[in-house]
């Protein structure tokens, strides 16, 4: 595999072996990539490592969102036992970057060529101060649709372009027997079908509003309440065993036949590759009805913890290789998303990554590009986990659409 920068690569190697004598040295990676398409993608990075002499010790944390896999950072950190990095998402970057845990990556950074190819949105994450604390892996955008094209096939039905054409859809699948919405009843994939909901209900500009600026009057708007309706037409079509479910296995009922549409991120794509799906014959993957255009999106980055004032080899070493062209391409490739650097080829890409990397690059020029809310890169964490609470309330039949929205208006109001 080829490396940017191979000079710099080669004195980070012969660091890491002085410091490691003849035995490997090693980077303890804390994450939450588990499923089988987000494993394989992974072991790309495990490999690139391995060719330099480096060994991985993997500390994987179950769930989706890594909600699970913060607590046991906060842990580990409280005890004086940091990782050597771990995957993050948004303000948590920003958050650990204040307390001044996180280490200076600018030699890497300045050595690489950083600020000229990662995207201003990523840099709002992956910088602190004018410094770089985290090497941003990939783009994911969250506001597609997966579907099975057979099932779609069978029963007559296009992919949606409208929020009236996905509800007609919905309902004659549903009339003929088949479980149209296949969901996992976890609050972030509940508030990640809620941040396309409001785009496609409100638009950009109300999206902004309400998630980013946190205006008030949008919150508490009848657009929200036609939003949280959407939510309850979209619960009404979910099967009975929904709850508690991980986002893959309902990938899985997609891709075995066992229900038509899934509302998730691109990394779902991972597990119909891993699958041996290919999209467009196989299954389709489109925006949200009714979002062509807009992008929500997050970014996974592997923040570097502070181990004792300086950046280790292996840390470097590591950042260096996440930053690779050749890296970004071949994970993101397996990972279902898109790279984090602008000056990467599409030629390894199959048709729903082209379509990817397209869109994302028209929405950063229109200004249609947003951090998503549901997966920390629209508002901190407190704002985003109030949101959660009232989404899985109404979702789960606790509140009606009007008093959702008046919960929401006072659960972020005091989160602030």
């Amino acid at each position: 595999m080829a490396r940017l920068n191979q000079k710099f690569i080669g004195a980070v190697a012969a660091a890491v072996l002085v410091a490691g004598g003849a035995h490997s040295a090693d980077v303890e990676v804390l994450h939450w990539w588990t499923s089988g398409g987000e494993a394989a993608a992974l072991n790309v990075l495990k490999q690139d490592l391995e060719d330099q002499g480096i060994g991985w010790n993997d500390m994987p944390v179950a769930g989706g969102g890594g909600e699970q896999a913060m607590t046991v950072l906060r842990a580990r950190v409280t005890a004086g036992n940091a990782p050597t990095a771990v995957q993050m998402l948004g303000f948590d970057i920003l958050d650990w970057a204040a307390q001044g845990a996180l280490a200076n990556l600018n030699d890497v950074a300045e050595q690489e060529g950083w600020d000229a190819v990662v995207p201003t949105a990523l840099q709002a994450f992956a910088k602190h101060d004018g410094k770089w604390i985290s090497a941003p892996v990939n783009v994911h955008s969250t506001n597609w649709v997966w579907a099975n094209k057979a099932l779609l096939d069978s029963h007559g039905i296009s992919a949606p372009d409208s929020w009236e054409e996905f509800t007609a859809a919905v309902e004659k699948l549903a009339a003929a027997g088949v479980t149209p919405i296949a969901f996992g009843g976890q609050p972030w994939q509940e508030a990640t079908a809620f941040d396309a909901v409001v785009m496609s209900t409100g638009g950009p500009s109300f999206y902004k509003s309400a998630f980013i600026d946190l205006n008030e009057n949008a919150l508490g708007s009848e657009t929200m309440k036609e939003a949280f309706d959407r939510m309850a037409f979209i619960r009404a079509h979910v099967d009975d065993n929904f709850s508690g479910r991980d986002w893959n296995l309902a990938t899985a009922m997609v891709i075995n036949g066992e229900a038509a549409f899934q509302m998730m991120g691109d990394w779902a794509k991972g597990e119909f590759l891993n699958a041996g799906k290919n999209p467009g014959s196989d299954f389709l993957c489109f925006r949200f009805p009714g979002t062509a255009g807009q992008v929500t999106f997050n970014a996974d980055q592997f923040a570097m913890f502070d181990q004792g004032g300086t950046v280790s080899a292996e840390q470097a070493a590591l950042a260096s290789a996440i930053l690779s062209p050749s890296f970004q391409s071949a994970f993101n490739v397996v990972k279902g998303s898109v790279p984090a650097r602008t000056d990467v080829s599409d030629a390894d890409f199959d048709a729903c990554g082209k379509q990817g990397m397209k869109d994302l690059a028209a929405a950063a020029s229109s200004g249609n590009l947003f951090g998503s809310m549901a997966h920390g890169h629209a508002a901190p964490a407190a704002v985003k986990n109030a949101v959660y609470d009232v989404v899985t309330a109404h979702f789960n039949g606790e509140y009606d659409s009007e008093t959702a929205v008046e919960e929401l208006v006072s659960a972020i109001s005091i989160a602030q």
